[in-house]
């Protein structure tokens, strides 16, 4: 990188994961790092996560004694999953993230900032892939204790989706459904997000305020950002300033990015040097969401963070920064719904339960509706379109698995479930095709009595019969027939979880592009801000904290020198 005066001061736009850790590798490569962050707590959309790592060929494995990996696997995996569009797929973005990943993780963990250890049993998402495994990809961190982070333990986000201080390993033994928080809220799996957990979208700011005097367990994505924040907070050189929404960069006459002017609460600030965006995506920008996802607020909401405004997209554009584009049908969005009126979004695997099916307002089937990949791609198939869709249930359901935060045959907040004596009743009030939804509805109930879906292959992945579905039933988790009186029904939408696929363009190793493809000289972006065009259309949990933690390493390489 050609120097400037103020080279060795970095500037980091964000503070989540990317963001910290190449604040830590900067610093440790002898940079002074101011850390700019609009909100009031750090953590971003990856201490919301599941705290999900997906690196193939990687040393914890081995260390931990899992079947062997490999470079070549790892590829064959990604290429196949992404062979939809390969017209997405940036081939040396993919190379970089999929050669430097393994190094990158080994780096974070000799450095003090992690130590990792393999979710116990997690397959790849598609296990028909070519290259896929059955476990051994997926990182996480080891138990860390909030109370190493002093006065920034009260400063950063806690997951509201996760039994935080359980891990993946004590909550696979104890099932599929862990109690939460004395609130009464419900723990299950979230998609790295992408999955599920506690299923109610929380009153900004969380902070999980811990009692000093005893043991304070961090876990998922929270106990993965703790661990960074708490070796960031380490390194003098490092400083984080919060409640800092950066407002503008600042350009030379040649164009080059040389600093940012930011907003404090005593006014305006100015720092110089060369800038690194990790704003993370644009969830709660809705004018990002329609150009970006096509979907409107009735079929749009998020349970990121409410800070992720698409900031960063807003000032690389600004400065000549392109934007590129991963088609919608590939986005990791959940199937969810509005926990109450005006009162946020709820997600949760009741969709993937038994006794439950998807369908769309003919009152028909149009997808493997127990799989968010497949209702993602099909409800938002651009030739062939499923907007708006429903989620439709039985009495079985509702005593068994209740719905989000609704304990199992609990009472349905007011003004989110519709609930009739038949079918035909149900698909009327919610403006569906009452007849078609009874004809549906018996001719799924016909095969699943069976454990068989001959229409979508519903209950054929292995990832959602172990985590989504409910393993007392038989004779597939998730099959049931939806058969039983009342019959209740919401209207879905899509539920961003911070990873929005399409964002900044950037090469393989950061440097933010132009429309000509022309790297924008000063400006890197790592983390979910950039577009994920390493993995294009393809997706499996835990791809985007794995690229981002490997453009963190790269980044602060280049920028040490």
């Amino acid at each position: 990188m050609p120097t400037t005066p103020d080279s060795r001061n970095v500037i980091v736009v964000g503070a989540g994961l990317s963001g910290i850790a190449t604040a830590i590798g900067a610093a440790l490569r002898g940079c002074s790092v101011i850390v700019f962050e609009s909100a009031d707590l750090v953590g971003g959309a990856a201490a919301y996560s599941g705290g999900q790592v997906w690196v193939g060929d990687n040393h914890v494995a081995r260390r931990e004694g899992i079947e062997a990996d490999s470079r070549e696997l790892t590829e064959r995996y990604v290429r196949d999953i992404a062979h939809a569009a390969p017209e997405a797929l940036d081939p040396r973005a993919m190379d970089h993230w999929l050669t430097l990943a393994p190094e990158a993780i080994h780096y974070w963990e000799d450095i003090g900032a992690i130590r990792w250890t393999v979710i116990p049993g997690l397959a790849d998402y598609h296990a028909e892939a070519d290259g896929a495994l059955g476990a051994g990809r997926y990182l996480t961190n080891e138990v860390i204790d909030g109370r190493v982070l002093g006065d920034w333990r009260q400063r950063m986000r806690v997951s509201p989706y996760f039994p935080v201080g359980t891990t993946y390993a004590e909550m696979f033994v104890e099932g599929r459904r862990v109690r939460g928080d004395d609130s009464g809220d419900v723990g299950a799996r979230n998609e790295e997000t992408q999955g599920f957990g506690l299923t109610r979208a929380p009153a900004e700011p969380t902070t999980g305020q811990a009692d000093e005097n005893k043991p304070d367990p961090l876990t998922f994505g929270t106990g993965v950002f703790a661990s960074f924040l708490a070796r960031a907070l380490k390194e003098e050189s490092i400083e984080i300033l919060t409640s800092h929404p950066v407002t503008e960069l600042l350009r030379d006459e040649e164009g080059r990015v040389i600093g940012v002017r930011a907003q404090g609460e005593q006014g305006p600030v100015e720092r110089r040097g060369p800038v690194v965006l990790a704003t993370s995506s644009y969830d709660w920008n809705p004018d990002l969401v329609r150009e970006l996802l096509g979907l409107g607020p009735d079929d749009f909401g998020s349970i990121a963070p409410q800070s992720l405004r698409g900031d960063g997209i807003a000032l690389a554009r600004a400065v000549g920064g392109a934007v590129a584009k991963i088609p919608a049908t590939s986005v990791p969005m959940l199937p969810g719904w509005e926990s109450a009126p005006g009162a946020g979004f709820a997600y949760g695997p009741e969709f993937a339960k038994p006794h439950a099916i998807i369908v769309d307002r003919t009152g028909r089937r149009f997808c493997n509706d127990s799989y968010w990949v497949d209702i993602v791609a099909k409800a938002l198939d651009p030739d062939d379109p499923h907007l708006p869709f429903f989620l439709i249930w039985d009495e079985q359901h509702h005593r068994k698995y209740g719905l989000g935060a609704v304990q199992p045959g609990g009472e349905y907040p007011e003004g989110t479930v519709t609930s009739a004596p038949t079918l035909r009743e149900l698909g009327e009030a919610l403006g569906i095709d009452g007849e078609q939804l009874e004809k549906t509805a018996a001719s799924f109930n016909e095969h699943a009595e069976r454990g068989e879906d001959p229409d979508f292959d519903r209950g054929s992945l292995d990832y959602v019969l172990r985590f989504y579905g409910d393993a007392a039933h038989h004779p597939n988790p998730v099959l049931g027939a939806v058969s039983e009186p009342p019959f209740h029904g919401l209207r879905l939408r899509f539920l961003g979880t911070g990873i929005g696929s399409s964002g900044v363009h950037i090469d393989e190793f950061g440097h933010v592009l132009d429309e000509q493809g022309n790297a924008v000289p000063g400006l890197h972006a790592v983390g979910s801000v950039a577009a994920l065009t390493a993995t294009g259309t393809g997706y499996n949990s835990g791809f985007a904290l794995s690229r981002g933690l490997t453009l963190a390493y790269t980044v602060a390489q280049e920028l040490g020198g």
